[in-house]
């Protein structure tokens, strides 16, 4: 029937032949496009689930402590240590501070392992007081550092609000600052030298 048609309208047959590579060269290249084009969303979707994944990763396994202080009663506080991920560590310092000062008040070295989704804690005592003194109402800083995959940490100062009055804790509160994740520090091997020079009568171990 086609053929009758192209016979009615003089379309010679050499004619016909002669384009039908050339059709399908159109159809093929048009394929190709497509084709082309959903390789290329395929491709994207695939970069976006592993960058996603990828994330899902870091986050689990990437160092990440938070850092707490509680107030038990008027002379008892406590320094609480949650480890968020799924890796283990192994802390190494805690750090006071008043925000005021560039140099810790109290620096307590450590040795203890913390499996990743537990807590440690530890009562502080009179170590408190030496950061604050008998008397102060401000904000206090703390921070840990620890080792985790043979490297050296150290989280953001945690801040909390905190009143002392004769030597009595009136009030201990955190403060809502988002925090950065634990970041490595430089010269690992001579961190522990450093600070054991720096406060070489000064250091108070919280288990003393």
């Amino acid at each position: 029937m086609h053929l009758q048609w192209f016979t009615q309208h003089n379309i010679p047959i050499n004619v016909i032949v002669t384009y039908i590579p050339l059709a399908a060269t159109i159809a093929t290249t048009i394929l190709s496009l497509v084709l082309a084009r959903a390789t290329l969303r395929y491709a994207e979707t695939t970069d976006k689930s592993l960058a996603l994944a990828r994330e899902e990763f870091e986050r689990q396994w990437s160092p990440e402590l938070h850092v707490k202080l509680e107030m038990l009663s008027s002379r008892q506080t406590r320094i609480v240590v949650t480890n968020l991920a799924r890796i283990s560590v192994l802390l190494q310092m805690v750090q006071l501070r008043r925000l005021a000062m560039g140099v810790p008040s109290l620096r307590s070295f450590l040795n203890d392992p913390l499996v990743g989704g537990s807590t440690w804690t530890e009562d502080l005592g009179k170590h408190l007081f030496a950061c604050t003194g008998d008397d102060y109402e401000g904000q206090i800083a703390a921070s840990v550092t620890f080792y985790a995959s043979g490297r050296l940490f150290r989280t953001d100062w945690f801040r909390f609000q905190v009143q002392v009055r004769g030597g009595e804790v009136l009030r201990l509160d955190p403060v809502n600052i988002v925090t950065r994740r634990a970041r490595t520090l430089e010269g690992a091997g001579k961190t522990r030298q450093e600070l054991v020079k720096d406060v070489v009568g000064v250091t108070t171990p919280v288990n003393a």
